[in-house]
């Protein structure tokens, strides 16, 4: 059998083995947690007792987290609930390196609600413009719906500085997508001073279909979906209780091996990058290596999609970082907003590593490296000919 190796734990992580446990044991529970009777107030008492575990792993409020079915509902929710919230004001801050959960309910409201979008540049490495982002304060602070910023992104790693920020928008809400960020870096939601920030479970070895919104205390947005009033009557609908009981067991099992599981991670990295300096030395790296999961490498001469298949013959799972619609794959906008070119951007590949990966697959990686950059440049060479 063909060994495989995934290298693709940004994209989703396998389910942690006691998690998958916890899924499958309660995932034959009685009840719906908002009925009266006895079987709803057993489910809803165990929902409350993981949402104060999950409050406490991240430095927030039980009543600050919103259950949602992902992180991308938690995104929109909270963009498209502030901006509503807070009209008249229009102007909406954000950068062009984030992730389409952010970039595409921005744009619905520009394009459907009449908001103003005013891009934040960001530098080479995918920090932003801090100058920039004060000017904007200066000249439209009194405008500003909302800024929302990815706090670890998803292609290069790179984690924003929130007291920078902070600093400099002063009482303007800040939402952040911190998607990534669990289980990579340290995260603490009320230390962010972000108003809101996304969340979910299956980046950090929980199951598909759950996340939440983590949104302060006394403040409200405008919901996206009605009906039984759930979740402060911000998200309404039945909550997914095995899911989110098991949302929980996946946060706590990150906190408490977070410090060894991260160095671990680190290890596999430096390992990876010194076998790709060794074995194609003209590959560049880019991010900033904030998270030590994600590793964004360019490998000049190469389509990264060619490089992509080439890499998943050999065994290994890895992402080009673009998006695809209906099967159409589109070049990073991520890679392109930090300033590579187009032809940069398509030859760039992102391997995501996790502490369920290990030191021999890495050295599986470097086996087999200099055969695949080689078959992808000849493919890519010889696309350019025809």
């Amino acid at each position: 059998m063909k060994r495989r190796i995934y290298f693709d734990h940004a994209a989703t992580t396998p389910i942690s083995p006691k998690v998958l446990e916890e899924l499958g044991r309660e995932a034959g529970l009685i009840g719906n947690p908002s009925s009266l009777h006895f079987f709803g107030r057993q489910v809803r008492e165990q929902v409350e007792s993981a949402r104060e575990e999950i409050a406490a792993a991240l430095g927030a409020k039980a009543s600050e987290v919103i259950f949602t079915g992902s992180g991308t509902e938690a995104n929109n929710t909270a963009i498209k609930g502030l901006f509503w919230k807070r009209a008249p004001r229009k102007v909406i801050v954000s950068t062009s390196i984030e992730h389409h959960a952010v970039l595409d309910p921005i744009h619905w409201l520009v394009q459907h609600e009449g908001a103003l979008h005013r891009n934040l540049q960001v530098d080479r490495r995918g920090c932003p413009n801090f100058r920039q982002l004060k000017e904007i304060v200066d000249q439209e602070g009194d405008e500003i719906a909302l800024i929302s910023l990815i706090h670890t992104n998803n292609e290069l790693g790179t984690v924003i500085d929130l007291e920078r920020i902070s600093s400099i928008i002063g009482g303007i809400p800040l939402h952040l997508d911190a998607v990534q960020s669990l289980g990579k870096v340290n995260f603490n939601f009320q230390a962010s001073g972000a108003i809101s920030a996304a969340i979910s479970a299956h980046k950090v070895g929980g199951p598909l279909g759950v996340g939440a919104l983590l949104l302060r205390h006394g403040i409200d947005v405008t919901p996206l979906l009605h009906g039984g009033g759930q979740e402060r009557d911000i998200r309404s609908g039945t909550l997914n209780a095995p899911g989110i009981l098991a949302f929980a067991l996946a946060i706590k099992e990150m906190k408490e091996n977070f410090n060894s599981q991260v160095e671990k991670v680190k290890g596999l990295r430096a390992r990876m990058i010194a076998i790709i300096n060794e074995k194609v030395p003209d590959a560049s790296f880019n991010g900033t290596g904030d998270a030590p999961g994600i590793l964004n490498v360019t490998f000049p001469g190469t389509d990264n999609e060619a490089s992509l298949l080439l890499f998943d013959s050999a065994g290994i799972a890895a992402s080009t970082g673009s998006a695809c619609s209906q099967g159409v794959a589109e070049t990073s906008h991520v890679l392109l907003g930090i300033g590579l070119s187009e032809s940069e951007a398509r030859s760039t590949l992102r391997f995501s590593l996790n502490h369920r990966n290990d030191m021999d697959e890495v050295e599986y990686f470097g086996e087999v490296l200099t055969n695949v950059i080689a078959k992808a440049r000849a493919a890519f060479a010889a696309g350019s000919r025809s």
